[in-house]
């Protein structure tokens, strides 16, 4: 993959070879923005997990104390009174039976977070295909599985993130944006960590976390110091 002059130009700036502390980690990683837009943050862990067993998943939700400076998109699939809770708390859809064409036939995926009442699921899983791959199913380890629906929607609103490992046993979420101040990122960082080791299956032998990564969206990867963690 050919990267451009301003990519390897930021790139100069990054020692490979190094492991940074977090703060000087999350510095570089601000320094190393050149896109014209408010680059998104992310961090991707590298975990000695293998996702193949039930046992050593990782799945969860935080919710970052700054938020990710992303407006979020909630979609709830409920009925009766849950229809005005989920209004109410701010839901920008929500609707039951009559979404699944929309979302299966006409491809609607106008929305970035699904939230569902328990008695939902049986319709949500007709979804299942649409849904699955795009990491959009609700599930009650996110708490997106829930009768409280106004407090899923408030926390997912206020920066609630969803983390989970991916095929490669990696686990990639937004921390937040490149405009946001340093102890902004440090705090949202801190708080996803902790939620991460907290997380760690109890069922592994070896090595937890192999190797953290800050980047932005089209900047290069600054490499975190996994000792502390």
């Amino acid at each position: 993959m050919k990267h451009g002059k301003k990519y390897q130009e930021a790139a100069k700036l990054v020692d490979r070879s190094v492991q940074y502390d977090t703060a000087e980690a999350i510095a570089l990683v601000k320094k190393t923005a050149t896109a014209k837009f408010d680059e998104t943050v992310e961090v991707h862990i590298r975990t000695g997990c293998d996702g193949r067993h039930a046992e050593q998943q990782i799945r969860g939700a935080v919710v970052l104390p700054n938020g990710t400076g992303k407006t979020v998109r909630v979609l709830v699939f409920a009925k009766g009174d849950k229809i005005n809770e989920a209004e109410a708390a701010g839901a920008d859809h929500v609707g039951g039976e009559e979404l699944i064409p929309k979302i299966q036939n006409e491809g609607w995926l106008d929305f970035d977070v699904v939230v569902a009442t328990p008695d939902m699921m049986g319709v949500v899983g007709r979804l299942g295909k649409v849904l699955g791959p795009k990491g959009l199913m609700p599930n009650p380890k996110a708490g997106t599985v829930t009768m409280d629906v106004a407090k899923a929607i408030s926390d997912i609103k206020a920066g609630k993130i969803e983390y989970r490992l991916d095929k490669a046993n990696i686990i990639h979420v937004p921390v937040g944006k490149t405009s946001f101040e340093e102890s902004k990122l440090q705090e949202n960082f801190d708080a996803l960590m902790e939620a991460i080791v907290k997380a760690k299956p109890s069922a592994l032998k070896g090595q937890y976390l192999r190797s953290i990564t800050l980047a932005t969206t089209m900047g290069p990867g600054v490499k975190v110091n996994v000792a502390k963690y």
